[in-house]
């Protein structure tokens, strides 16, 4: 037996045959062409079959789990008709007398390489968009089939170096138990499609997985990263028991669909889902999120090359308040820097980014970046159930600059005579040790808080959660951070407001009953852990106050 450790990616335990991950690539030569002309038609041909064919991804992407996640077709879709890249591989036929096949390629490895060389972790992805959307063209002029899965009735792991999302999505979700890559992410498009999809996957397990053989028996657990190749009697045994379990749990839940989140001893909290954009609404939905803790406006910025205009992203904050049916929704101002950056920002390049310009920081000294974003989402607040929250706060200036903005925003769309809700509320997340200290100062000028445990952690902690080297040092349940959340309640509720945790450790079922003490009033978690959470919380009884020491002790 082999074991092989990587990052889980969504939770669940698979057990069959490894099947590897064909391409059907080609392999492209060099070759004199006499006829030009006809080789600039056989590039157009191939293009077309090729958008025809991202097209058909789109319209199933955008069944399945929704528009968001759909984009990234459509943007593929747009690097093919992008002139440069058309220019130069035109260019490359007509004057170096090349097959297309030959033009494509070399055109590949120069934007790729291109976009490999930015400083910007997006724009690097954007070397694989190209290496993907040339491997397509070159496919479609082969004649071949992009995607070559071995069929069986058995149960298959799909395993690969990695995975492109148009891949992902052509999985048969009906044969595919879980996919392994030997490389991934567990942030990239293919682990939030791998999240949407409800496939059991593990990503960066190295390169000893690509030497095992197709038909291999394997186990992959989704939940510890872990994936056994060959396992013995003992782990399949142990495997096999655990899946039941977790079938059996899964059944369980169900049966909460529709239940309050109330304790034994009648406590109710409510439970929001925590959404990057229109592609998870339906999962919030599917899954009886109460509501929307959390939508991540930033990933409107992301992927692209210039600003979302305020169209755009009214359309968007219209269509999730539409979606969720009156039920609140809350909506983060852009949360831009540190671990997310974008080219197109021109943001100076820092030494630690996590301290430096980032989220409400850019917003308050790039007024043309956040006032469009605000008169959006007061444009759409007519719509349904709006809240708006800033991030990355550390002073009453900061929040009074932003009431200010906000009061100003909204008198401009008054004289021109475009409504907004007088019922929006507007709320801050509390993810800085500064902003807990001074909750109290803060209360007043909110209607509510929300906990970004991730970042609240990292900072109170003196960890960048970015750090591998410095992960075992990185502990969520720390007594400090614990304290700060604890006297971020107590702050709120002093002042009559709600406050909420949308960090990760909502979704943890070993402090959820720790928050219900402190009195938090909602957690907003990722959808597939909405009834997970409402079982915990239905089989909570916090009518014992001894309960709580007992467990800390144990």
């Amino acid at each position: 037996m082999i074991t092989l450790k990587g990052k889980g990616v969504y939770g669940g335990i698979a057990i069959g045959r490894i099947s590897f991950f064909r391409r059907g690539g080609v392999d492209v030569r060099r070759h004199t062409v006499t006829d030009a002309e006809s080789e600039v038609a056989r590039f157009e041909k191939a293009k077309a079959q090729a958008i025809s064919e991202l097209n058909k991804l789109y319209e199933k992407a955008l069944r399945d789990i929704g528009e968001s996640g759909a984009r990234i077709f459509e943007i593929h879709g747009m690097m093919l008709e992008d002139d440069d890249y058309n220019d130069s591989v035109i260019n490359a036929i007509r004057t170096e007398k090349v097959n297309a096949e030959y033009a494509i390629s070399t055109t590949a490895e120069n934007f790729s390489m291109v976009f490999s060389s930015m400083e910007d972790p997006y724009m690097k992805e954007r070397a694989a968009d190209i290496r993907d959307i040339s491997n397509r063209l070159v496919v479609a002029l082969a004649g071949k089939k992009r995607l070559e899965a071995e069929s069986s009735d058995e149960a298959r792991i799909v395993c690969a170096d990695d995975l492109a999302p148009s891949e992902t999505m052509q999985l048969d979700r009906q044969k595919v138990w879980a996919f392994v890559t030997a490389e991934g992410s567990v942030n990239s498009h293919t682990a939030i499609l791998a999240r949407t999809m409800g496939i059991p996957a593990v990503v960066d397990v190295g390169d000893e997985l690509m030497r095992a053989e197709d038909g291999t028996e394997v186990i992959v657990d989704g939940f510890s990263g872990h994936v056994y190749l060959s396992p013995d009697q003992t782990i399949l045994s142990e495997m096999r028991a655990r899946m039941e379990e977790d079938r059996k749990a899964k059944d369980l839940l169900q049966k909460y669909k529709g239940m309050d989140n109330v304790t034994l001893d009648g406590t109710r909290i409510d439970i929001f889902a925590n959404i990057q954009g229109l592609r998870e609404v339906g999962a919030a939905l599917l899954n009886d999120a109460g509501g929307i803790g959390l939508f991540r406006s930033e990933f409107l910025y992301l992927d692209r090359n210039e600003f979302p205009d305020e169209e755009e992203q009214f359309q968007v904050y219209k269509t999730v308040l539409q979606s969720m049916g009156g039920k609140k929704v809350v909506i983060r101002t852009l949360d831009i820097g540190a671990d997310k950056q974008v080219g197109y920002f021109g943001l100076e390049k820092e030494e630690n980014p996590a301290m430096g310009m980032r989220a409400i920081r850019i917003c308050l000294t790039r007024p043309e970046i956040f006032r469009p974003q605000l008169r959006a989402l007061l444009r759409a607040s007519v719509f349904g159930s709006l809240a708006i929250m800033f991030p990355m706060i550390t002073s009453v200036k900061e929040v009074m600059e932003i009431r200010k903005t906000v009061e100003e925003v909204r008198r401009e769309l008054e004289k021109k005579k475009i409504p907004t809700s007088p019922d929006t509320e507007f709320g801050i997340m509390i993810e800085t040790p500064a902003a807990a200290m001074i909750s109290d100062l803060l209360a007043p000028l909110v209607d509510f808080f929300s906990i970004g445990t991730n970042d609240l952690t990292q900072y109170t902690l003196a960890l960048d959660r970015q750090n591998r080297s410095v992960s075992s040092f990185f502990d969520p349940h720390h007594e400090a951070v614990l304290r700060l959340i604890a006297l971020s309640a107590e702050n709120a509720h002093r002042h009559g407001k709600w406050i909420g945790i949308c960090g990760e450790l909502g979704s943890d079922l070993a402090l959820t009953e720790t928050f219900l003490r402190m009195g938090i009033d909602e957690l907003s978690v990722s959808p597939a852990y909405i009834l997970r959470l409402r079982d915990k919380i239905r089989n909570t009884d916090l009518s014992d106050p001894s309960a709580q020491r007992k467990e800390s002790n144990t």
